[in-house]
């Protein structure tokens, strides 16, 4: 049977295309297989950058053969000391509880099957949000790609809503206004007040049985929001879905390239095991879904959440995602509901994004705590406790495994060096292979060239992470 290719510029039909802001990623579809299969360009730089990262790999892979009798004079240190023996101790159980997480994941994945859409018929009336601030003509190019949606149109109610931009961006939600009409309603906040105050708005505003959340730089398929919504047909107790979520700007500089792969791992492995359970941590702003009951029994205490006596305005996905869980409700990932979305090209931009999710998931682990013990659903609730706790031990043993790689660094950076390079390869060796099984072999090398560039140069984003936990803002003049 003939495969269907979908490029993003046919994601919809109508409206005038930018080709610089359109990323012509593609999504290839085999119907015997099911499979998708992202084709990328590739370039020289690309290549330089992949051949040096494998090259540095072998090398530090090699290095711990020829490194091998002063590793095994470190660990008779360890052992003839007592502070060794327990360093080993907890090294061994962390090791277990990792490994024995990732088999569970792994089988948790297998389960997993996407729901099917259901007919027009079945369908529920839904509200779509899009806040902007800032975007320019992405905004536009989103509300094009939803208006195009294969959905009944008498069912869909988009609403933009622009977060006292001071750029163009209201602009070009007047020009999305004056080609869609009627089909979608535009709204201006009097200042920028961020993003979860521009959601509220939406939420009061919208009559729709479900609530569908777009980030202003993100594009759809056709299909997306039929599949992201179906779940709460079929599932009473389903109270968010989140989209899967894919890179846009893969093709304008490397970072998007590793970060795209990087997202497959979130998304389609760790989302789809998480969903088996009912329990994803994490709804993304890109694309998510609220059945209109839930967002509204806890709408008051998420728009004034507060943490350490500051108003809460990051992670305002998470805070919706945990207070829906705390519900007893279930939340569900549609790998079927595809989107792209831009991310960061530079180093400064990604820190900045990696800091605000490090800050948020800190928060909510806390406020999760308050409730994950407790008999907060009528199923099962060992998988969401057993996914707390595994994000838990990681934020818990942040800094001591800063202070153990600081200490192995001054007294062995030899060993250090070979011991972290052989490890980034066997570790990011089940990423290339699960990107490479999803879509492509070529693309998923970039597993490796992220995995250094994370270990080298954003070591550092957890523990300041942590302990600037308290901070507000999205970081727009600084940390």
């Amino acid at each position: 049977m003939e495969s269907e290719t979908i490029i993003s510029k046919q994601f919809y039909t109508g409206g005038t295309i930018n080709s610089d802001v359109i990323n012509p990623s593609i999504f290839t579809i085999n119907n015997d297989s099911a499979k998708k299969h992202i084709e990328r360009p590739k370039s020289l730089f690309g290549f330089m950058v992949l051949a040096a990262t494998f090259l540095l790999l072998i090398a530090g892979s090699l290095s711990v053969l020829q490194l091998q009798p002063d590793f095994d004079q470190l660990h008779l240190e360890r052992l003839n000391s007592t502070g060794g023996i327990i360093f080993l101790a907890v090294t061994i159980a962390l090791f277990l509880f990792k490994g024995g997480m990732f088999l569970y994941n792994l089988v948790l994945y297998f389960k997993y099957k996407p729901i099917e859409s259901v007919s027009d018929e079945l369908l529920p009336v839904c509200t779509v949000i899009v806040p902007a601030y800032n975007e320019g003509k992405l905004v536009y190019e989103t509300l094009m790609s939803l208006a195009e949606s294969d959905f009944p149109a008498h069912k869909l109610e988009l609403l933009a809503i622009d977060d006292g931009s001071k750029d163009d961006t209201w602009y070009w939600i007047q020009q999305a206004k004056l080609k869609l009409g009627d089909r979608v309603s535009i709204f201006q906040q009097p200042q920028n007040k961020g993003k979860r105050h521009a959601l509220y708005r939406g939420f009061n505003l919208g009559k729709g049985e479900i609530f569908v959340t777009v980030d202003s730089d993100s594009i759809v398929k056709k299909d997306t929001l039929r599949n992201l919504v179906s779940p709460f047909v079929v599932n009473e107790k389903c109270g968010a879905v989140a989209g899967n979520v894919q890179v846009l700007n893969n093709k304008k500089a490397i970072l998007p390239k590793m970060l795209n792969v990087s997202f497959v791992m979130s998304f389609e492995f760790m989302r789809s095991a998480e969903s088996s359970l009912g329990s994803v941590l994490c709804t993304p702003g890109a694309l998510a879904a609220y059945r209109r009951t839930a967002v509204f029994a806890c709408l008051p205490e998420w728009i004034d959440q507060t943490f350490m006596g500051q108003p809460s305005d990051i992670g305002e996905d998470r805070a919706m995602t945990n207070m829906i869980l705390k519900q007893g409700h279930h939340v569900l990932f549609q790998r079927n509901a595809y989107v792209l979305t831009n991310v960061p090209e530079d180093y400064k931009g990604l820190y900045k994004m990696f800091i605000r999710w490090g800050r948020s998931n800190v928060r909510e682990n806390i406020m999760m705590a308050k409730y994950v013990w407790k008999d907060f659903r009528k199923e099962s609730k060992v998988g969401a406790r057993l996914l707390f706790t595994e994000q838990s031990l990681r934020i818990i043993m942040t800094y001591p495994f800063f202070i153990f790689m600081f200490y192995f660094i001054a007294t062995h950076p030899l060993l250090f060096l070979s011991s972290a390079l052989l490890g980034i390869l066997t570790v990011s060796s089940f990423s290339v292979l699960f990107y490479a099984k999803r879509y492509s072999l070529g693309e998923a090398f970039w597993a490796y060239s992220y995995s250094v560039f994370y270990t080298f140069s954003l070591f550092w984003i957890a523990p300041y992470s942590i302990i600037t936990a308290h901070k507000k803002g999205w970081l727009t003049r600084g940390l």
